[in-house]
């Protein structure tokens, strides 16, 4: 048993008709936290439970910090989360609705992640949000799924913040002899990280983060993530604020699961269906995201340029 539950795989007949082409969905948006994260997070958890972990600690302003609250209650181990003070109401909310200790420490998750190192006892564990081998191997397990069902994309399509799931999707490209299958890593403009390390060729700090897309706040990218780069045919694609809002209204209106911004970027593809030239079988990662709602996208919207 995992603590992730597999997710549907399915051919989007509204993003299908959009694109002009076969566009096919994870729905990883339906896991029990909401994201993702809970694949990798969870395994990393499981691992280090294993291992006589007695308390779990996690730096993260979302779903990173969800998914160790959720694993550490399934696991009964007691959770700690340093959040940033950019952290919404609702995602606190979330994180204590599982039963997580919430410390607010920090203008940004850089300064949330420094306190939170120095919570960590002999006896305790550190979940990262992105950055750990145990987590990728875990995200890997999204590809896996898709490999057993039997079909096989022409193409990846995902988005990247701290490269977590970028580092995942690949190694399982890897281990399922898909080395031939590319992948589109999505940003928003205001956040992106991978972008501007793949053009200086090494892992740069972004001066701040202008996106709404608070998901995608890295400001700095995964080693892992430009490993990926080099090592596998990744394609570094940006979107709009917009675009990646607009997605999450009419991906609602499609499918009628809400997806944060973050996740909107990479739906933003089948929607800018120019960005998909030369695939005909595509499959986007709907990595899901529960901290946004609608009346904020909304709002976002709003301001958006």
């Amino acid at each position: 048993m995992t603590l992730h539950i597999h997710t549907p795989l399915i051919e989007s007949r509204p993003l299908s008709l959009a694109a002009g082409r076969a566009v096919w969905l994870k729905l990883d948006a339906l896991q029990p936290c909401g994201s993702f994260k809970l694949r990798g997070v969870g395994h990393a958890c499981e691992v280090h439970h294993s291992r006589g972990a007695r308390h779990f600690v996690s730096s993260s302003g979302g779903n990173a910090g969800l998914a160790v609250a959720y694993a550490g209650r399934k696991l009964g181990v007691p959770v700690t989360v340093v959040v940033p003070e950019t952290t919404t109401e609702r995602a606190k909310e979330l994180l204590q609705q599982e039963d997580a200790k919430v410390i607010v420490h920090g203008s940004s998750w850089q300064e949330a992640n420094a306190l939170a190192q120095t919570l960590v006892g002999p006896d305790d564990a550190f979940i990262h949000p992105f950055d750990d081998p145990l987590l990728w191997a875990g995200h890997a397990s999204l590809v896996d799924e898709v490999a057993a069902s039997g079909y096989k994309p022409d193409a990846v399509v995902l988005s990247v913040g701290g490269g977590g799931l970028l580092s995942g999707v690949v190694e399982g490209l890897k281990r399922n002899g898909w080395d031939d299958v590319p992948v589109l890593a999505v940003e928003t403009e205001g956040a992106a990280s991978l972008h501007a390390a793949v053009q200086a060729g090494h892992p740069v700090e972004l001066e701040r983060l202008t996106s709404v897309a608070t998901s995608l706040g890295a400001k700095r990218v995964a080693d892992q993530a430009l490993a990926c780069v080099r090592e596998h045919p990744v394609h570094s694609v940006l979107v709009s604020d917009r675009a990646a809002l607009e997605a999450c209204e009419r991906f609602l209106a499609d499918h009628r699961v809400l997806v944060e911004p973050a996740c909107g970027a990479a739906l933003a593809l089948a929607y800018e269906a120019d960005k998909l030239h030369g695939y005909e079988n595509v499959l986007i990662v709907v990595c899901g995201g529960a901290t946004a709602t609608l009346g904020q996208i909304q709002a976002w919207l709003k301001q958006a340029d």
